[in-house]
């Protein structure tokens, strides 16, 4: 599919990394910035590891791209901290400039056994409004195929509106493969009252192996026909990206048609799968479609 001869409408793109751990890596985080920035992306979000372990880097990578004059925000955790060291990294943040973050639960190191002050997400979101007003702009996650940890559906449903009670400004989705899961989370959120933007998050496709395992852990469905058709390409890399982009695409086009504020990608630290997305959805702004 190539929808570039008829340019979709403007909506806000975003487009998520994880700090790396080598130079090498940071230079070519640098370059994947810049080849996304063409696109005019609302702003870049970095990962945060389990616990908080990558912090540093995270706080690096965001004001690393910042001085590159893009919009970044970081990813916070809860789980396994402490109020006063939470408060002390927002106000790092706050003391840089920065007015946006992604707050999320997040996971305990391998061999932790306290969750530390907080449980939810929800209480990290009313810990930075009740410490920092609203200096900084909150996203949250939302999971339309629901968390895997969740109790039930309702549960899952209650847990999300707890976070936009209390304070959670945008949200962000886990990847998805079957449209019609955001559209129903997103008919179930507004019968809860609930009006904030939830922006689909989109993973390009570029190997299987990796794209299941991901899959597996957090609960993502993988439709049949597409796991089906591409354990038939084996190892063909090439096939499986072509094939990948011909469904990410469609699914994106499905979104875009039924009015999303935009979509968020998970880039692997990658640009091209992202940017021929773009180009195919007419979404390259100031560029040659």
């Amino acid at each position: 599919m190539d929808s570039s001869s008829h340019p979709a409408p403007s909506l806000a793109l975003s487009f998520e990394f994880f700090p790396p751990n080598t130079q090498e890596g940071a230079v070519k985080l640098t370059q994947t910035a810049s080849e996304l920035a063409r696109l005019k992306p609302e702003f870049f979000s970095v990962t945060y590891g389990a616990g908080g372990s990558t912090q540093e880097r995270t706080l690096k990578t965001v004001l690393q791209l910042r001085e590159s004059g893009l919009c970044a925000a970081p990813h916070l955790s809860c789980i396994g901290s402490t109020k006063d060291s939470l408060r002390a990294t927002l106000q790092q943040y706050k003391d840089q400039g920065i007015d946006h973050l992604v707050a999320l639960r997040g996971d305990l190191p391998s061999g932790t056994a306290t969750a530390g002050e907080f449980h939810y997400a929800n209480e990290l979101v009313s810990f930075i409004r009740h410490e920092f007003g609203q200096h900084f702009r909150i996203e949250v996650a939302a999971y339309p195929e629901f968390h895997p940890q969740a109790k039930s559906v309702q549960n899952d449903l209650l847990n999300f509106k707890r976070k936009v009670d209390a304070g959670a400004d945008s949200a962000i989705t886990q990847y998805f493969y079957n449209p019609d899961s955001y559209f129903h989370f997103i008919n179930q959120c507004e019968k809860l009252g609930l009006s904030i933007p939830i922006f689909p998050g989109i993973m390009p496709i570029g190997r299987f192996s990796q794209l299941a395992r991901f899959s597996d852990a957090c609960g993502t469905e993988i439709p049949r026909w597409m796991r089906k058709k591409m354990e038939d390409y084996n190892d063909d890399i090439p096939s499986i990206q072509a094939f990948g982009l011909d469904v990410v695409t469609d699914l994106c086009a499905k979104l875009i048609a039924h009015g999303v504020p935009g979509l968020h990608f998970y880039t692997m630290n990658q640009s091209s799968l992202s940017v021929e997305i773009c180009r195919r959805l007419g979404l390259s702004k100031g560029s040659e479609t």
